[in-house]
């Protein structure tokens, strides 16, 4: 269902409480503040939490991080002006950017391309070997997550009717719960939960198939476009770590291995096995025609969030979706605009 007013405003009152908690608020000792959600997952960006980058680059700010479970916890922070950097996947990006949330943020970077460190696994004990027979079963996912618009795809490429299965909204640590206690047949979920579920699960798709036959997901950075505005300086310095942290990944992963290892508290073959289940690519890479694109000659970008809005929308995800237009003027390609 798309989300009601009352939910909408639901969203809304429960955000200050985000701010209350630490999300928001004003910075002891009148420092500037930078507030930045992410998500317990391998990611080039716990470098930068684990070596206290931004901190170091930025001595007159105080940099403030928040775990989230999800994109969508991470979108209704955002409705409440509780955050200003994010680490978020394309669907709830693309959901944010649709009525009725309407969130002013700007995609500034792309992350990763989301490879098979998501995927949809079904208990061994369900029986379930393929796609088709989820008929009347219970699945769960992250709703509007990345997670989530894959297992549509999934089943929308299978021939499966969403309505005919179960679905079941819960967040990654929930999933896992659950399944342990076979309350579900299955989950479209990431790492690390995700590698807990396959010890005893059978993968039935992965997100870099779903890629190949053209549904694509990705991990975006997202700016409140008002803060980045306002702080082309803390966006700069942002990128620049970012972009380096990215690098390092391709060109010395154990490196970035061993920072994930410390802040999710698994072991370094582990993180390192996570990372390498996605693909990275540097700022360059991302102003190339399949994602970014320059001013003038915009790239894809647009085209696939949009795409990913039209699919959400066909299962009454959102209500409407803007044109073309507003999902460029969402994008602010890294290195364009930027000190």
């Amino acid at each position: 269902m798309p989300i009601s007013r009352r939910n909408l405003l639901a969203l809304l009152a429960s955000a200050p409480v985000l701010a209350a908690c630490g999300v928001g608020g004003s910075s002891p000792g009148g420092a500037k503040g930078v507030r930045v959600a992410f998500q317990n997952f391998a990611d080039s960006t716990l470098l930068l939490k684990d070596r206290q980058t931004l901190e170091k680059a930025l001595p007159d700010h105080k940099i403030t991080w928040t775990a989230f479970d999800s994109g969508a916890s991470i979108n209704t922070a955002f409705l409440g002006g509780a955050i200003d950097l994010a680490v978020i996947g394309s669907s709830p990006a693309a959901a944010g950017l649709c009525p009725p949330l309407n969130i002013p943020y700007q995609v500034i970077e792309l992350l990763n391309v989301i490879g098979d460190s998501e995927a949809l696994v079904v208990r061994k004990a369900s029986g379930v070997t393929k796609i088709s027979e989820l008929a009347g079963r219970k699945v769960a996912a992250p709703f509007s997550s990345t997670a989530h618009y894959s297992l549509l795809a999934a089943l929308e490429l299978a021939g499966v009717p969403a309505g005919s299965v179960t679905l079941v909204d819960l967040e990654p640590q929930n999933i896992q719960a659950a399944w342990q206690r076979g309350d579900i047949d299955g989950a479209y979920v990431w790492t690390p939960v995700l590698s807990v579920l396959q010890q005893d699960g059978v993968t039935l798709t992965d997100s870099a198939k779903l890629a190949a036959a053209g549904k694509p997901t990705l991990t975006f950075t997202v700016a409140r476009k008002e803060f980045a505005d306002a702080n082309p300086d803390v966006i700069g310095k942002w990128l620049a770590a970012t972009n380096d942290a990215i690098k390092l990944v391709k060109t010395d992963p154990a490196t970035v291995a061993a920072a994930v290892s410390r802040q999710l508290g698994i072991g370094e073959a582990d993180a390192l096995a996570q990372l390498k289940q996605n693909i990275y690519l540097d700022h360059d890479e991302q102003r190339g025609p399949d994602y970014f694109g320059t001013p003038e000659a915009p790239g894809q970008l647009a085209n696939r969030l949009r795409d990913t809005a039209e699919f959400l929308r066909a299962q009454k995800k959102v209500d409407q979706v803007p044109d073309l237009a507003a999902f460029r003027a969402a994008l602010r390609a890294p290195g364009a605009g930027h000190a």
